[in-house]
């Protein structure tokens, strides 16, 4: 059996930075336990599996594809930049003649069309509630140390918590944050936290004019640090929108690759998450 790969770099115009992800377009479903051995010999934040819907359709013609993403120890329920990767790889390799691409996901129906050089994605948006920091003084000893914490809020849909730190911390407290992803997975077992946002304010007055800034850190799911997170901004979108009073933002997550995302906080209780993608390897995997 061959199976063709992608690797891209997302969220960013330039190789080696964003998130890569790896792209498996196939012509036929494969076994869990396939995709899940597959993924691990990736060895990536995310392996990305693209099925076509219809029999009749091709990579080329159809507009409806089925995504499942799988870290290297686990299969997850939303991936924003390999969804961005596959439209990615559909659009540019193999000529995808439609103006939006629809994915059958676990998290619903997620659409991606093409904008200027990049795409964007429609995905939902996960508002989270405040919370007592006291309730999760471990995770935060671990996570940000003895600097000062502003914001303590919990999605319990996605599991993710968002950590914002002081707005007198410098954007260097954060890039520089050395995070032990083992003392940060034994800090939290209950379960109800799979992933830790943390999120500062950012320099909008200042060019290229980012609204905020985080990391993203999820050891629970196998991933120490996940260079740039989409599935995290549509968390931190609700956030900062509130706090800020926008609805169109411009974030970077400040991992030591980085990238940036664009994002527009909808009525409809969705986001609009773009960014741009680079191919950086094509192969095949032979079994």
């Amino acid at each position: 059996m061959e199976i063709p790969v992608f690797t891209v770099d997302a969220f960013s115009n330039l190789p080696f930075r964003g998130n890569p992800a790896a792209i498996c377009p196939l012509m036929h479903e494969l076994t869990d336990d396939l995709y899940q051995k597959i993924a691990a010999e990736m060895n990536l934040s995310e392996t990305v599996f693209i099925t076509s819907i219809n029999p009749s359709d091709n990579f080329t013609t159809g507009s409806r594809f089925r995504l499942r993403w799988f870290t290297p120890t686990t299969e997850v329920n939303l991936c924003g930049h390999a969804t961005l990767a596959s439209a990615a790889v559909l659009f540019k390799h193999k000529e995808n003649v439609n103006p939006k691409l629809v994915f059958e996901t676990r998290s619903g129906d997620l659409a991606v069309t093409q904008q200027g050089e990049g795409y964007v994605m429609d995905f939902p948006l996960n508002p989270p509630t405040k919370q007592d920091a006291n309730e999760f003084k471990d995770i935060l000893k671990v996570a940000v140390g003895n600097h000062q914490i502003q914001d303590v809020y919990l999605c319990p849909i996605t599991k993710k918590l968002l950590v914002r730190l002081s707005d007198s911390c410098e954007r260097s407290v954060l890039a520089n944050l050395k995070v032990d992803a083992a003392a940060l997975q034994r800090s939290e077992t209950s379960g109800r936290v799979k992933g830790l946002i943390v999120t500062m304010r950012g320099s909008p007055d200042c060019q290229p004019g980012y609204d905020f800034y985080s990391r993203y850190f999820a050891p629970w799911m196998g991933i120490a640090e996940d260079p740039v997170t989409g599935s995290a901004h549509t968390v931190l979108g609700s956030y900062w929108s509130k706090e800020l009073g926008k609805k169109k933002m411009m974030a970077y997550q400040c991992s030591s690759r980085g990238g940036e995302l664009e994002l527009e906080v909808r009525d409809d209780g969705r986001i609009n998450i773009a960014g741009q993608a680079v191919t950086v390897l094509q192969g095949t995997i032979t079994l």
